[in-house]
């Protein structure tokens, strides 16, 4: 996988939908790029464990949300949190009941540093909504 030619196994499929899957995930265009750990991330965990039966992309969001707020995972969760507003996977209220449930287990600092988080993409989407809306 270390070059991202077009074999004649079938991943070239995988690789398509792991990227546009990947592109719904982080709500933008994810350019296709080369190297191992690139084609992994594109073909196995977007193209097929992100694709899966069984569990919604809200679902998904949700585990991830969780696993990223408990670990500390501060960069990437502020983009999940940016996405599922704007893809509409989870609403304001779903992501300040999930601190609320999340900070009991979590604890209070990191509860805290979530509900900062999840404030500030909140804030980021409305303002981007009434820009929307303001533009004729």
């Amino acid at each position: 996988m270390t070059d991202h030619t077009e074999p004649s196994d079938g991943t070239t499929d995988i690789r398509a939908a792991g990227l546009e899957r990947m592109a719904e995930v982080y709500s933008f265009e994810v350019s296709d790029g080369g190297g191992d750990f690139f084609g992994y991330t594109v073909e196995h965990l977007f193209g097929d464990i992100w694709n899966r039966p069984g569990l919604s992309l809200r679902d998904r969001r949700l585990m991830l949300i969780a696993l990223m707020a408990a670990e500390g995972l501060n960069d990437t969760l502020g983009i999940q949190l940016e996405s599922t507003l704007a893809k509409g996977d989870l609403s304001a209220d779903d992501l300040r009941e999930m601190v609320i449930f999340l900070t009991h287990y979590l604890g209070w600092p990191k509860g805290a540093g979530l509900n900062t988080m999840v404030e500030t993409a909140i804030h980021r989407h409305n303002k981007a909504l009434a820009t929307r809306d303001e533009t004729p």
